[in-house]
């Protein structure tokens, strides 16, 4: 991780030159007329067309002392609409994952109803991010170009799904052999007399975190390198104002409309960008920030993140010099947005979700168990959590037993469990009930399909996975997986806001399965699901597993053990004993 802290700002500091393209002032022509372009970005949509619950239902006290309520898509879509009022120029982009780990009212429906809200909400670009390609690229093509889904058909037969009226764009994104990017780089909007250019991409990394047999074929390039030669691009059209789309971010530590400091991968993005680059809307860490950070040549430039789920809206304002055509950068500002629920909800939302609720409702609304009181994951993906050792709970069930795979351990991903068990009804479900869990919840919280593997590792590639636990260069440096019961380990806490505290390899000790020290020469089944074994995460060591077996799905694995066990406790989080 990157240690840098950055000033909290919301408009830019002046800079020192041209406006010829490269991120400075002009000076001499400081009395030129400029044009405003109000922009409005967010990120990480994830198909909450419902307002998000639980733990998702605010950003959270640190973030947002005063724990408001946020997010939905009825809610978006008005403030999107009550910001835009008075200004003659606006644009509405996002920085990816609009679709993809979506809550039970989009994901069973292949996401086609994220990209109707967004459509209606008049989102005019996005950047991919790694969440378009959890099905493919073919699928991802299809979500942008149009057709029924290959398997569930048509939804609504005298309707069937048109594509998104909104480009997605791929900078960074190529075919292996041919070196053409599988969607556009660049998107150019005129605004007033001038030309504005998008650049958007996903993070490099992104083959880590989706699976495999989607992306064969394809190249995830560096995001600095494609950025650049896009520029290039840009410049050849006589595009001076330039926007970056990254699904790429990084860490706050201070509220959501300000900086008090932020660290990971966007920090040493933005410092490489080509100081052409005007503007940088940032996503995938799910974090809110606001933030100054030096281009190339020294001078000040805004980047920005709008936290996930609908919760958050970024509204910002570029100048732009009317005889230059560059964004006068010491003018810019931004302002990060609550999406508060006390606002009008939008009457075209509400249709929308209205229609595909009635679709919905007759599988949703199916109750598969119950549970004695909340249940719940890991915020932040970086502790032992309840929830994450329930779901490997269940996975161990389901593969355990000669009639099945003989498992002896599972363990389960913390960004494949999406949401919260929680003991209240949920009022939009009229089935539910106190401790009821239904099926629309039990797919909200494992949404992706995800096909359970039992792989044979000696006791030494265990024990190495689990050190993967820690892995500094990663966007999210530490992701503490779901233990099953009878696993249980030391673990040597890594402290992610020191920066020398980076030592891998030798975290875990005292490693032991149902009271017995693991053998690392022994040989031992585990469980995990096939976006692990294939090394999503960069878990690389489930690379080196052998004899794979297949062992169903895993949210048929986890609906069963509910209802199997019902009403379910939950399990303990001292399977992982964190040292300090």
């Amino acid at each position: 991780m990157v240690g840098l802290t950055m000033v909290a700002a919301t408009t830019a500091s002046a800079s020192d030159g041209s406006g010829r393209g490269d991120g400075r002032d002009d000076d001499r022509g400081k009395d030129h007329e400029t044009v405003d372009l109000q922009l409005l970005t967010f990120n990480d949509f994830h198909g909450y067309l419902q307002p998000p619950t639980g733990g998702d239902a605010t950003l959270g006290a640190a973030l947002d002392p005063t724990n408001t309520l946020v997010g939905g898509s009825e809610y978006l879509a008005t403030t999107l609409n009550n910001l835009r009022a008075g200004h003659r120029h606006s644009l509405t982009a996002t920085a990816g994952d609009l679709i993809g780990g979506s809550p039970f009212l989009s994901g069973l429906f292949h996401d086609e109803p994220s990209v109707e809200s967004l459509e209606a909400m008049h989102l005019d670009v996005s950047s991919v991010g790694n969440h378009e390609f959890d099905e493919g690229l073919t699928e991802l093509l299809r979500m942008q170009h149009g057709g029924c889904h290959p398997v569930d058909g048509c939804y609504f037969p005298d309707q069937p799904y048109d594509g998104a009226n909104f480009p997605w764009l791929a900078a960074n994104v190529v075919h292996t052999d041919t070196g053409k990017t599988v969607l556009p780089s660049t998107w150019v909007k005129k605004v007033g007399d001038v030309k504005v250019g998008f650049i958007g991409m996903t993070l490099e990394g992104t083959p880590e975190l989706v699976a495999q047999n989607g992306i064969v074929g394809l190249t995830f390039q560096d995001e600095v390198a494609a950025a650049n030669r896009a520029v290039k691009e840009l410049k050849r059209k006589d595009v001076k104002a330039i926007v970056v789309l990254i699904h790429e971010g990084g860490l706050n530590t201070g509220t959501f409309d300000g900086c008090a400091g932020v660290s990971g991968p966007i920090v040493q993005i933005a410092q490489n960008l080509d100081p052409a680059i005007d503007f940088i809307a940032s996503g995938h860490t799910h974090q809110p920030y606001v933030c100054t950070i030096p281009d190339p040549k020294g001078n000040p430039r805004m980047v920005t993140s709008a936290s996930s789920f609908s919760r958050v809206v970024t509204e910002s304002i570029l100048p732009i010099d009317e005889e230059t055509g560059d964004v006068v950068r010491s003018k810019v500002t931004s302002t990060n947005h609550l999406v508060v629920r006390t606002v009008a909800p939008d009457p075209a939302e509400t249709a929308i979700i209205a229609k595909w609720t009635a679709k919905s409702a007759p599988l949703a609304n199916r109750v598969v168990g119950s549970v004695t009181t909340d249940i719940r994951r890991s915020p932040n993906r970086n502790t032992e959590s309840s929830l994450g050792n329930l779901i490997a709970d269940a996975q161990l069930e389901a593969t355990a037993g000669a009639a099945n795979a003989n498992a002896q351990i599972a363990l389960m991903n913390p960004g494949g469990v999406r949401g919260d068990i929680t003991f209240a009804p949920d009022p939009l479900i009229p089935t539910d009930g106190p401790g009821l869990v239904t099926y629309g919840e039990a797919f909200t919280i494992q949404p992706f399909g995800n096909i359970l593997v039992t792989v044979d590792m000696t006791g030494a590639q265990l024990k190495a996975v689990l050190e993967q636990q820690f892995v500094p260069t990663r966007s999210r440096p530490v992701l503490t997986l779901g233990i099953s019961n009878g696993l249980t380990f030391d673990w040597d806490t890594p402290n992610v806001l020191d920066p020398t505290d980076t030592a891998t390899g030798n975290r875990v000790s005292n490693l032991s399965l149902n009271g017995v020290a693991v053998d690392p020469a022994a040989s031992y089944k585990v469980t995990v699901n096939n976006f692990l074994v294939d090394g999503g995460d960069g878990f690389t060591v489930f690379l080196q597993g052998q004899n794979r077996k297949g062992g169903g799905d895993d949210l048929v694995a986890f609906a069963n053990y509910l209802g199997a066990h019902a009403p379910v406790a939950p399990p303990p989080t001292d399977r992982i004993n964190e040292l300090p």
